[in-house]
């Protein structure tokens, strides 16, 4: 006889249960390669058998966080991107700090992320896709701007991507150097490039 499925609600437990688990492990030290299955399921408080009914492989889970954690700065940016209330130059700045904030507060897993895309395309190809989501909203926003006679002649797409991949590449390198410059001032470093791209001041 064939064992019941988990139910929907037990299955997201147990999937939030590992991704818990694996985010506090690569918050206490090593890689994310080096990082045993055995050693996550036991953390999670399930058996290395039961790891492989929720996730296929380390690359699924790590795909899945990376996921959770962009979809949570996205949440942050869409004040920006969707320009509902307030000053364009506010609605950048609280979402830089947001960002800033969530980037942090997952270090481990952001840099895990990062650094497994330097060796593994799939992941890469993955990230790749999850931060155009960030360029593609912002060249909306950009595009919205001139029509509106608040931005400049530029290239809308060229832009975002520049803006957005900057950004990335400097919380990682923030993170992975500890912390070089006071995290305010590269926030108000970041607002102040971004104000000037787009609004051209």
């Amino acid at each position: 006889m064939a064992s019941a499925q988990p139910s929907t609600a037990k299955r997201a437990q147990i999937q939030e249960a590992v991704l818990a688990a694996t985010e506090e492990l690569l918050g206490a030290g090593g890689s994310f390669q080096d990082l045993k299955i055995e050693k996550i399921a036991t953390s999670a408080g399930i058996s290395r058998t039961a790891f492989y009914f929720y996730f296929k492989d380390k690359r699924e889970l790590l795909m899945h966080l990376a996921e959770d954690i962009t979809s949570e700065l996205y949440s942050q940016a869409d004040e920006w991107f969707t320009g509902n209330e307030g000053e364009p130059e506010d609605q950048v700045s609280g979402a830089l700090s947001a960002i800033s904030s969530l980037y942090f507060e997952h270090g481990p897993l952001l840099r895990a992320i990062v650094e497994v895309s330097t060796y593994d395309e799939e992941i890469a190809t993955f990230w790749r896709a999850l931060l155009q989501r960030f360029a593609d909203a912002t060249t909306a926003r950009i595009k919205t701007e001139q029509k509106a006679g608040r931005a400049p002649a530029m290239p809308p797409a060229a832009t975002a991507f520049a803006l957005v991949w900057m950004t990335e590449r400097t919380f990682y390198q923030q993170m992975v150097q500890g912390a070089p410059v006071d995290r305010e001032e590269l926030v108000a470093a970041l607002n102040g490039i971004w104000l000037r791209s787009v609004y051209g001041s």
